[in-house]
């Protein structure tokens, strides 16, 4: 690994209470969902990208499944060993940056609740960031496997700017990138944060999933806990994205 990133370090730093918040208390429904979206035999082979402590991972392979999770935070990868341990699994634990991986042979792949697409250094292309995901998970399907995923919703976003904004730095219209400080409400505290982000409207996603040869199936409401067959609205927290790679 290089230099660790922001985004590493802070999930270091939060990931013994990160399955203290209120998002991650869904996790058996959100299970159940996915599993609805594609058959996926037993014993499938699952690749969680973003995977955080194991919550997805862990529960998918309770039900049988084959799966790695791979993060660039180790200090989420050892909360996850910790719970897989604790409920006698076993999951392929892969530290490393999403942007920069190669595997091959999984019949599905996940990346949810920004566990990894999105979180750009300031500088940093978003675009080429996010394309490179998806990319590496493009590679790692075999013909045809299924990849959900779940990243913010660049409408929601949109609709809570103000001019004042632009005036302010915090957001510019011409790129569709914010700056700015926020103080988050977490499990262990408030804890100030330096907020760069651009924000994708569901268009661009499909675009850039397409270019990474991918077949959009279906975009629906996805932000955590409320995840269904239903309509992506405008102020929608998450976006949800249901692909397969094509053959």
């Amino acid at each position: 690994m290089t230099q660790p990133r922001e985004w590493q370090r802070f999930f270091d730093a939060h990931a013994e209470h990160y399955d203290e918040n209120g998002f991650a208390q869904h996790t058996e429904a959100e299970v159940d969902f996915l599993l609805t979206l594609y058959p996926i035999l037993p014993g499938a082979r699952i690749l969680d990208v973003g995977c955080g402590t194991g919550r997805h991972s862990i529960a998918l392979a309770q039900r049988g499944f084959r799966v790695t999770g791979l993060d660039i935070s180790a200090g989420m990868l050892s909360v996850a060993r910790e719970k897989a341990e604790a409920a006698g699994v076993s999951v392929e634990w892969m530290h490393a940056d999403a942007t920069r991986f190669s595997l091959s042979g999984f019949d599905m792949a996940i990346c949810l609740c920004e566990g990894a697409v999105g979180l750009i250094e300031k500088g940093e292309d978003a675009e080429a960031h996010d394309a490179s995901i998806f990319s590496n998970i493009a590679a790692s399907l075999r013909p045809n496997g299924a990849f959900v995923m779940t990243a913010l919703n660049g409408y929601s976003v949109i609709r809570q700017m103000k001019d004042e904004f632009i005036a302010e730095g915090r957001f510019d219209p011409d790129t569709m990138i914010s700056n700015y400080t926020d103080e988050w409400d977490l499990p262990e505290g408030l804890t100030l944060m330096t907020i760069h982000e651009r924000l994708f409207i569901a268009p661009e996603v499909i675009r850039m999933l397409r270019a990474a040869g991918f077949t959009v199936d279906n975009v629906f409401g996805g932000t955590a806990g409320h995840w269904a067959r239903r309509f992506l609205s405008l102020d929608e927290v998450e976006a949800m994205f249901v692909c397969r790679k094509r053959g």
